[in-house]
C-alpha cells in the first residue's frame, strides 16, 4: 500500500513540473456538450428586470460601466434603446403584472346589491297586499257584499 501512495505523490509532483504530462492533455480545455437543443428560444425580461437594469444604466457615470453591466447580464445596447423607448412611451408600467380577467365594477355590484334589496322589500310588500286582499274577500262574503273592481264599473 505504501507503494502505491508514493507512486501517486510522484505522479502529482511530476504533473505539477510539466514533466512526463503531454502537452495537448493539459492545455485542452473540456469538450463542449455537442448537444444543441432543437428549437431556438428566444429570451423574454420582465418589465420588473428591465426597470431594474434601466435603473442600473442610470446609475452608470463612469465610462465602461455601462458596458460591464452589460456583459455581466449578457445583453446588447440595442436592448437597452428598446426598453428606454418603451419606458417613455409608458410600455413598461403597462407591462407590470396585473390581475387577469375581466374588471369587475365595484358600481355595478352596489347597484345590484341595491337593486336585490329592492326586490326583496317589494316581495314583501306585494305579499302583506295579497293578504289584504284576501281579507277583504272574506269579509265581503261574510256581509254578503258583492266585489266589484273600478274596472267593472268604468266599462
Amino acid at each position: 500500500m505504501k507503494g502505491n501512495q508514493q507512486e501517486r505523490d510522484k505522479t502529482i509532483v511530476e504533473d505539477s513540473n510539466g514533466a512526463g504530462s503531454s502537452p495537448a492533455a493539459s492545455s485542452a480545455p473540456a469538450a463542449p456538450d455537442p448537444e444543441v437543443s432543437a428549437v431556438a428560444r428566444r429570451r423574454t425580461f420582465t418589465a420588473k428586470y428591465k426597470l431594474q437594469v434601466l435603473r442600473e444604466v442610470d446609475a452608470c457615470s463612469e465610462p465602461g460601466e455601462i458596458s460591464a453591466l452589460l456583459r455581466r447580464e449578457g445583453l446588447y445596447s440595442s436592448h437597452l434603446s428598446n426598453w428606454r423607448r418603451s419606458r417613455a412611451s409608458g410600455e413598461l408600467k403597462a407591462l407590470s403584472p396585473r390581475k387577469r380577467g375581466r374588471k369587475a365594477k365595484a358600481k355595478s355590484r352596489e347597484a345590484f346589491k341595491d337593486l336585490e334589496r329592492e326586490n326583496e322589500r317589494l316581495r314583501r310588500r306585494l305579499d302583506r297586499a295579497e293578504k289584504l286582499l284576501e281579507i277583504q274577500k272574506k269579509i265581503s262574503e261574510l256581509l254578503g257584499l258583492p266585489l266589484t273592481s273600478e274596472d267593472d264599473e268604468t266599462r
